[in-house]
């Protein structure tokens, strides 16, 4: 998680909305790093799990991630929880909760849903007060 905040404190340096994730291979080393990019990209689906799922696809030569985990420093949206799935990742670890957009535990639970053919295990909470300051810092400084 340290390392997917390092990416989110990029991402509000570079003036996007401080989200950082890290995609860890199997034995647990980081294969991907990315933070949000929508600002600077100008593109609405540069979230940081998307860019760090493409990122870590390239790296491995595919698209199954069966056997990473995804890290990231909030809850994941409706596009990027469909993402996870469609990936096929092992893990999904997060920090802060996303009560307005959260689509693994606060407004839906996407990934746990029984109807779907692959349901990551799911660790949520991890270094949540951390990661949620990192997102209140930086909005209450452009309030």
């Amino acid at each position: 998680m340290r390392a997917a905040l390092d990416e989110a404190q990029a991402a509000a340096e570079a003036g996007d909305t401080p989200i950082g994730a890290v995609v860890l291979g199997a034995s647990g080393q980081i294969i991907a790093r990315a933070g949000n990019r929508r600002q600077r990209d100008h593109d609405p689906l540069a979230h940081a799990e998307m860019l760090a799922l493409r990122a870590a696809a390239e790296v491995l030569g595919s698209w199954r991630l069966d056997d990473c985990t995804l890290v990231v420093t909030l809850e994941p949206c409706a596009m990027c929880a469909g993402a996870i799935a469609q990936a096929r990742l092992a893990r999904l670890v997060f920090g802060a909760t996303d009560e307005k957009a959260g689509a693994v535990a606060s407004l839906f639970d996407v990934l746990r849903d029984p109807r779907l053919p692959h349901r990551p295990q799911v660790v949520p909470g991890v270094l949540a007060s951390e990661c949620a300051e990192v997102l209140q810092q930086f909005f209450d400084a452009r309030r």
